[in-house]
């Protein structure tokens, strides 16, 4: 395997010049084609654009933008020169722009849209050594003065491209030679993630870091050159990213698109995909569009569904035992199953081939004609979502990892999954469950779920500390999650032991910093933000009693006693508004970061039972103290 991510590159446009390497709509609606050769000249052109504009090895270089064809090109060309990104999404507010930027020190920043660029120059006070960023889109003449003004130089992505372009027909090797210089251990980018005080992190990922990957994932998936992924996830994120560079390792390609349905499905029938990485959200948005166009549809169409689907869910589960696909944690033997199996599964053969006729071949149909399967990971699939796909026959597999392990530790076999797990570690990567004290508990016991391997990052950037703290003296990283070992080695979670919250979408959310922002209402004493693994946020809120009352009073609000007016129509009204009013987009807040539902509750919590000794949230006991009412809160 090559010593870099550009290295590996360079290599497959040499060895597979002509297998296209990204397919993308650039304006338009239609899919064009890049193969690995004519890639390689737009990243090497580009590439040195960047020499020309002083880029030099082991800067840091902003990258804030989303999906689309230039922002490989972008790595690609960053990496190649010795520099390092420092990705963000479009979504991120000006505030994190600040912070990501000043804190890594970057001289020049490419950004998407003159949006992104109106951000930075909102914060220029606290970027002295901002003083270039380039463009992928034009910016009006306007723009560009105010940058000058603000003491940055704009130039766009066409101009760089143009200034490489005559640098390049000079030397056209130039960024083979630089990129020949890098080595596997060298850091290859910072990625972001959020601190429990809203400060965020910066995890620092090395060429070995994702390599490690490149070089294991097909112990897993059968992979062939040539085969497609469709993206649909923000390539900025670790997991999108290592997908990325994955599809360059087994020479695949890669079609950009966008996780709505009314563009992700016509991209499935224009492409024709394999593969497609994603999140739950995704999968059960498609679920939730089957489950509505049946309930449109007539009684008899209603009953045939219904009929198919308990077909497809009863001999997914035989097959899953007779082929043991279930992990054992001590509680199944194999002889039983197979016999408990066999003469179902038997029976259920020609009813299962009556539901594909009828049924499942329909909906397959709807990912185009070679798809195989969908990679999930940035939070659990639901049972009932996975549970749903396997009984049609589409084949969804499981992974797990964080930003800190770049990011894929674990992943369920293309041949062989193990159900309602993440599978067992990569090859050269271990699992380990230990308690709270750091005891080694082995296999089926439920504890803290530690991780090693070569994906291990670098360490968090400039905070040494807070890299002691998540990685241990030996190499293990405390992962902040809770799980358990099947005997095959597969990992099932079962919880989380820190406070970060993913959503379906895979988004990550610290809900200390919405906490604490909501409790800064005069009528909010305590609040605990929730949604792992759901759609959106929800929370459990304790009034401050006093001043509840003191606004009944005012109001002249008819109550029978407190509890009676937490459950008034208005008093839920007063506690919306509060809510919507501190935790939104102008508070700083991310759109998925808001509030949708929530639960009054009469009592405040209290040490020894919702809370630390320190104060401090205990959330696992919150979770089943408060489980009838967090059932309602996210019930559909």
């Amino acid at each position: 395997m090559a010593e870099t991510i550009p290295l590996l590159f360079l290599e497959k446009a040499k060895s597979v010049p002509n297998i296209v390497m990204q397919y993308s709509k650039q304006g338009g609606t239609a899919f064009k084609p890049t193969t690995y050769a004519e890639l390689a000249i737009e990243v090497a052109t580009f590439a040195a654009g960047l020499l020309e504009s002083g880029v030099k090895r082991h800067d840091n270089i902003g990258l804030i933008a989303d999906n689309r064809k230039e922002w490989l090109i972008c790595d690609l060309a960053i990496l190649g020169l010795g520099a390092v990104d420092v990705p963000r999404g479009c979504d991120a507010t000006e505030q994190e722009i600040s912070y990501i930027l000043s804190f890594s020190e970057c001289p020049l920043t490419i950004v998407e849209t003159e949006k992104q660029l109106d951000k930075i120059l909102a914060q220029k006070k606290n970027l002295p050594l901002l003083t270039k960023v380039i463009s992928l889109d034009n910016c009006s003449a306007e723009a560009i003065t105010r940058a000058k003004n603000a003491g940055i130089s704009v130039q766009s992505y066409n101009e760089i491209y143009t200034a490489g372009a005559a640098r390049y027909a000079k030397n056209p090797q130039e960024y083979a030679q630089e990129a020949a210089k890098g080595k596997r251990g060298e850091m290859a980018t910072i990625i972001y993630t959020s601190g429990t005080t809203g400060e965020p992190k910066g995890v620092m990922l090395s060429h070995g870091n994702f390599l490690h990957q490149v070089e294991t994932l097909p112990d897993r998936l059968v992979l062939i050159p040539g085969q497609i992924w469709l993206s649909v996830l923000p390539v900025w994120h670790s997991y999108e990213r290592m997908v990325q560079y994955a599809i360059i390792g087994v020479s695949n390609t890669i079609a950009y698109s966008k996780p709505i349905g009314a563009i992700m499905l016509p991209d499935f029938q224009a492409i024709n995909p394999q593969w497609m990485a994603s999140v739950p959200r995704i999968w059960e948005s498609v679920m939730d569009g089957v489950n509505k166009s049946v309930r449109q549809g007539s009684s008899t169409k209603k009953a045939i569904f219904g009929f198919c689907l308990s077909v497809g869910k009863n001999f997914a589960n035989f097959r899953n035992m007779l082929l043991g696909r279930y992990p054992n944690f001590g509680d199944r033997t194999r002889v039983f199953d197979v016999l408990t199996a066999l003469l179902p599964l038997l029976f259920l053969l020609p009813l299962r081939g009556l539901a594909e006729v009828l049924v499942f071949k329909k909906i397959k149909a709807k990912l185009g004609t070679g798809f195989v399967a969908g990679i999930s990971g940035g939070g659990a699939i639901p049972p009932a979502v996975d549970g749903f796909f396997d009984a049609m026959g589409i084949k969804l597999l499981e992974g797990y990892g964080l930003t800190e392990t770049a990011p894929i530790v674990g992943l369920r076999s293309q041949k062989r999954p193990t159900m309602g797990t993440v599978g067992p570690a990569l090859t050269g990567t271990s699992f380990k469950i230990c308690d709270d004290d750091g005891n080694d508990l082995g296999l089926f016991k439920k504890g803290n779920v530690l991780i090693r391997g070569p994906q291990v990052m670098m360490g968090y950037y400039k905070k040494p500390e807070l890299t002691s703290k998540t990685i241990q003296a030996d190499g293990w990283l405390r992962s902040g999650d809770l799980g358990m070992i099947a005997q095959n080695g597969a990992l099932k979670l079962t919880g989380r032991a820190k406070d970060t919250i993913v959503l379906r979408g895979g988004e990550n959310v610290e809900p200390v910093p919405i906490e604490q922002k909501l409790v800064e209402s005069i009528y909010i004493k305590q609040a605990v933000v929730l949604g792992q693994d759901q759609r959106y946020l929800a929370a459990l809120i304790v009034p401050d009693q006093d001043t509840v009352l003191g606004w009944a009073k005012e109001n002249t609000l008819p109550y029978n006693d407190y509890e009676s007016l937490l459950g008034q129509p208005e008093t839920r009204e007063l506690i919306d508004y509060e809510i919507s009013q501190l935790v939104n987009p102008k508070t700083g807040f991310k759109i998925f970061e808001r509030i949708l539902r929530f639960e009054l509750l009469s009592e405040a919590f209290v040490v020894d039972r919702e809370l630390s000794a320190k104060q401090e949230v205990k959330r696992h006991a919150i979770a089943e103290l408060y489980e009838k009412e967090i059932n309602r809160l996210f019930k559909d």
